[in-house]
């Protein structure tokens, strides 16, 4: 019998030209320094991402679950992911809420280092919020990079960095929340909530532009994918749409030793699993379904008061989420080996048996190329779907 099919989406992202960033690379005199800096930003300038494949991705998108929804496992990025494809850590503290003064001119022009009156010319407003020219920052990285001003060049093309490729907003603008993020930098929270928040939000409106780090979702899909999948030649000339549907638990490369000691944040304050603010508001997401992904087991079905669903749009926030997820994120918990068992990374039967109930019930978008055991889906309790 057929399967039914549920209809797939039109998605774009958005993907600012970073040529003129590619160029300033060679002004940085010192890579490994920069990198122990400012993280693994540079390679997210030369990663070539196969909008193909994350058109097709997207697809599987599971709003219910805050992940991505495949015929027998699922896959979602986490904090600790992020944090290592970006290489810069966690802090452990509040980060980008919103809520935090706009930074002066001059405060802007210390963090930049060069002269307040030149930022206070060229501070503008575009779509509504403030920011600075991509061109005027530029000019300015390329005359510091010329003269070998390390301190001056590094910052603002790092600013340029988290302007135009971590948080993308309008193009050729670097807008005050990205300049607010870059003044912390802790961008790792903020960045997986904007991941989270866009692909919630083109979800329920069905379809539409993606607006988040497009290099660091591609990156990290690309990291659980086996090679002979994301590397070698598709000597079948088959779709990515089949290509990922043929794809099974036991093919996903699902465990990176370099998470052997992290310890992972499993929930914060008064939330069952962890809050998330992006720069357009703030939504969750379930790390208890990301255990085996960090090495540790999944042996049943979750529990649903940990996948219960919060989300809000900016100035659409009538519970007083943000408020609420800003204090919860000042009492982090952290589970480790000790609470979460010896690390074997297996999924039992139960968990999979639940994962492919949820796939028969929530339909896939493509058809299946292989056999699937079919799970018939009868009445189940769900979690809240959230605002």
């Amino acid at each position: 019998m057929e399967r039914q099919r549920r209809n797939t989406k039109k998605y774009s992202f958005r993907q600012p030209d970073l040529k003129e960033l590619r160029n300033l690379t060679s002004y940085v005199l010192d890579p490994l320094g920069f990198k122990a800096r400012f993280g693994k930003l540079l390679p997210l300038l030369t990663t070539q991402v196969d909008e193909g494949l994350m058109s097709v991705l997207v697809q599987f998108y599971d709003p219910l679950y805050r992940c991505f929804t495949f015929p027998d496992f699922q896959l979602l990025p986490t904090l600790e992911e992020y944090a290592y494809l970006v290489g810069m850590p966690i802090l452990d503290q509040v980060s980008f809420s919103g809520l935090e003064s706009i930074p002066t001119s001059q405060e802007i022009a210390d963090m930049l280092h060069i002269d307040e009156s030149l930022v206070g010319a060229h501070m503008t407003t575009k779509g509504g919020i403030q920011g600075l020219p991509s061109e005027f920052l530029i000019a300015q990285a390329t005359m510091y990079g010329k003269a070998m001003s390390e301190d001056a060049f590094e910052a603002i093309f790092v600013l340029l960095i988290y302007g135009l490729v971590l948080f993308p907003n309008i193009d050729k603008f670097v807008d005050v929340n990205a300049i607010r993020i870059f003044s912390t930098l802790n961008p790792v929270p903020t960045l997986l909530g904007d991941t989270y928040f866009s692909l919630h939000m083109r979800n329920a409106k069905g379809g539409g532009v993606i607006v988040c780090c497009l290099p660091l979702l591609y990156k990290w899909f690309i990291s659980h994918l086996p090679q002979t999948v994301a590397f070698k030649e598709n000597k079948g000339c088959l779709r990515w749409s089949t290509r990922l549907m043929s794809l099974t638990n036991d093919d996903i490369s699902w465990y990176n030793r370099v998470y052997d000691g992290v310890q992972i944040i499993d929930s914060c304050g008064e939330f069952s699993n962890v809050p998330l603010l992006g720069t357009c508001g703030g939504i969750n997401y379930n790390p208890v379904l990301a255990r085996r992904q960090l090495g540790f087991p999944l042996k049943d079905k979750p529990n649903n008061i940990l996948l219960e669903g919060v989300f809000f749009q900016d100035g659409k926030d009538p519970q007083g989420l943000k408020v609420r997820m800003v204090r919860a994120w000042r009492k982090i918990h952290r589970k480790g080996r000790k609470e979460l068992d010896p690390k074997n990374c297996i999924a039992l039967e139960p968990y999979t048996v639940w994962v492919r109930k949820r796939a028969s019930e929530y339909l896939m978008p493509y058809e299946y190329p292989r056999s699937t055991p079919m799970i018939m889906a009868g009445p189940s309790t769900l979690p809240n779907q959230g605002l």
